[in-house]
């Protein structure tokens, strides 16, 4: 092709999409406004908006108008070019010496990282005169508003939706019956990209009326539209997936699809409307969403299978990962029950790489004080100064990975014994709680997530505080059955308190204060409430929005908490040990028996029959088991007898019968114990 033919098909192009551009009014005003010179020396115009609201649109536009203006054009397209300093240079070095180049970065959030290097190590060598646009999902970071240098060289405005005004005009120049328009604005509340896919429908369909509605047909028919022709079922799972979790990748499917998953994984990778970031794969926003939609419609039990599969193998990642790998795999898992208002309001799922997670080294220390200081007041400094020298390895640091500063800091307190609680009110608290609700047995922890401090540039939702709740999902989930009560303190109380309780939290009486500040102190004793039964309950609300899975209503249920397990003290558990044991072959007492509601059966999915019976088969095992085991199997497990009898049957003096089935039952109660404190396989790791 000539390079005039080329030149004639990008001026049919720009033609039409000028036809059907609307809106935008106010960025194209500024727009102007800098490239005529009008605009008090603006060098760098910021778009940020979510995906599919039209900023590569506007780019576009931004470019056809420059050059209709006479300027140079330099595009440069986050999604292709390699994350660093030399490669965006070597892209883009043609604006250090151009005359009055314009700029335009799309997909910036692509290459988000470099930030702080393009603000003050790029930008700043531009010449005068030139103009930079930004376009990206995040809003630009707080480095860029505390320089006063860039206050009046540059300018960030949010993208929204469009008004309806605006996305009337968007559908008239599409063609759009005007019958239709409000049942389209409602059905996509003005997103540009929703815009055009369900104006793509309306045209199509004659018979639309003023009472259209995007049924079920219709969202078949915009499918088909976003994500092309499927090669198989397995393909579709594959785009199920994708749509359902936060990022896919090889493995993820390997956990879903098995040996098929390198082969749709790379046809994931080639789809126009899935995106490739650093941690696997995502699909545009809205391709996501009517995904979402369709397979809760169309299959909702496979939809509950899916999130099923996908939940077990998120929350087995958790506990395996390397540490610097945790947050980001409990980011994940959490990012699978968005659909819950709470989840979705106070989790951000933004920021990816922005902050990492650091173990506090002795370095990093009076920083972390500074930062207490600087956020709850000197009191609570001295509270961290006081842990950082007893429990220094509980601290971490959540560092901009941009600047290097560190953000925010945690502490997860583990602690056997009452110590700190005459220095730390909180500390006091949560022991006076535990001791007055469900003391620790011996072999337990109680863990304080205590300190969650971010630093005063960031809001309430934001990344460093998805960090400080997910660490607390990713330490519950590592420490094994020995935790016992875990406790939070909150400072900003009427905020969180609605999200808390709404994952089944209770609040200690006490209402414990350091310096001018008053905690809320939330618990969980996670004895009687595995962190399992916590994510499954989770799912069967999320799941109750689902009409047509079995056992859940078409309304969701009020949050309500798991239902507990026993929690037995030492002496209560050998009771109910041999109690059982006494009434083998007698289901109607086995049901009653605390035993019965205890993490031995439920939390193993074993009958107590069971349980009992496999604990005194073990003791063979045992050094000189093998007389303990057939006391105890003769007494309690071949049919019901008196002790005399089952002394006969093994043809032993009573006294000696007496002492092997003593010490028999005592074993069992022993083996049974470290199997309810330490777990199946002796650190507590069990699949969600």
């Amino acid at each position: 092709m000539s390079s005039g033919e080329a030149g004639c098909i990008g001026a049919r192009l720009q033609e039409a999409r000028d036809r059907v551009f609307a809106g935008r009014a106010a960025e194209l005003g500024i727009f102007r406004s800098a490239l005529a010179g009008d605009a008090k020396g603006l060098a760098v115009l910021y778009l940020h908006g979510p995906g599919g609201i039209g900023k590569s649109m506007l780019l576009r536009r931004f470019a056809a108008e420059a050059r209709a203006a006479g300027r140079d054009v330099l595009e440069v397209d986050g999604r292709i070019i390699e994350p660093t300093p030399e490669a965006f240079e070597t892209e883009a070095d043609a604006v250090l010496t151009g005359d009055r180049v314009v700029l335009l970065i799309d997909t910036f959030e692509r290459c988000q990282g470099l930030e702080g290097w393009l603000r003050d190590r790029f930008l700043t060598r531009l010449p005068v005169g030139a103009l930079v646009v930004i376009a990206g999902r995040q809003a630009p970071d707080a480095g860029w508003t505390y320089d006063p240098g860039w206050a009046g060289l540059m300018r960030t405005v949010a993208l929204r939706n469009l008004t309806p005004d605006e996305a009337a005009a968007f559908l008239d120049a599409r063609g759009v019956p005007r019958r239709t328009h409000d049942a389209l604005l409602a059905f996509t509340g003005g997103h540009p990209l929703g815009l055009a896919l369900a104006a793509a429908v309306a045209i199509q369909d004659e018979e639309s009326t003023a009472d259209w509605e995007p049924s079920r047909d219709v969202v078949e028919t915009l499918l088909p539209q976003l994500i092309g022709e499927v090669p198989s079922p397995t393909h579709r799972r594959a785009l199920e997936v994708c749509a359902h979790a936060y990022v896919t990748t090889e493995t993820l499917l390997r956990a879903v699809l098995g040996d098929a998953a390198a082969s749709t994984f790379a046809w994931l990778r080639g789809l126009p409307f899935v995106e490739s970031a650093r941690s696997g794969l995502f699909p545009h926003d809205v391709v996501r969403a009517a995904l979402e939609a369709d397979l809760r419609w169309r299959d909702p039990e496979g939809f509950a299978e899916l999130h099923s599969r996908l939940r077990r193998h998120l929350f087995d990642r958790i506990r395996t990962v390397p540490e610097s790998g945790m947050l980001p795999a409990v980011g994940e898992f959490m990012y699978l029950y968005r659909t819950d208002r709470y989840m979705s309001d106070f989790n951000s799922w933004r920021g990816e790489g922005e902050l990492v997670l650091l173990p506090c080294e002795p370095a990093d220390h009076p920083l972390v004080i500074a930062l207490a200081a600087e956020v709850e007041g000197a009191e609570s400094a001295e509270l961290v100064r006081f842990w950082l020298g007893r429990q220094p390895e509980a601290f971490r640091v959540y560092r901009s990975t941009r600047s290097g500063e560190s953000v925010g800091f945690s502490a997860w307190l583990r602690l056997t014994e009452p110590y700190g609680e005459d220095v730390d009110p909180v500390i006091a608290a949560a022991w006076k709680h535990a001791r007055g609700t469900a003391p620790l047995r011996d072999g337990e922890h109680m863990a304080v997530s205590r300190f969650h401090v971010t630093s005063p540039g960031y809001p309430k939702v934001s990344p460093v505080e998805d960090l400080h709740q997910w660490r607390f999902v990713a330490e519950v989930a590592r420490a094994g059955p020995r935790l016992g009560w875990s406790y939070i303190a909150i400072r900003a109380v009427e905020f969180w308190h609605p999200y808390l309780t709404s994952l089944g939290f209770d609040t200690t009486v006490d209402r414990p204060q350091v310096g001018e500040v008053r905690y809320m102190v939330f618990a969980w004793d996670w004895r009687a409430q595995p962190v399992w039964t916590w994510a499954e309950q989770k799912t069967r609300l999320m799941l109750a929005h689902v009409p047509g899975v079995p056992g859940t209503p078409d309304e969701a249920p009020a949050p309500t908490r798991p239902t507990e397990l026993t929690v037995l003290s030492r002496p209560e558990f050998d009771a109910a040990v041999r109690d059982a044991l006494r009434a083998l072959g007698r289901p109607e007492k086995l049901a009653v028996n605390p035993l019965a509601r205890s993490r031995l059966t439920v939390e193993h999915g074993v009958s107590l029959q069971d349980v009992l019976a496999q604990a005194v088969q073990a003791l063979h095992k045992e050094r000189s088991g093998e007389k303990y085991h057939r006391a105890v199997a003769t007494t309690y497990l071949r049919g019901r007898t008196t002790q005399e009898a089952a002394a006969a049957r093994l043809g032993l003096p009573f006294g000696t019968y007496r002492r092997h089935l003593v010490s028999g039952v005592e074993r069992v109660c022993d083996a049974l114990w470290r199997l309810e404190i330490h777990g199946a396989d002796g650190d507590g790791h069990r699949s969600a």
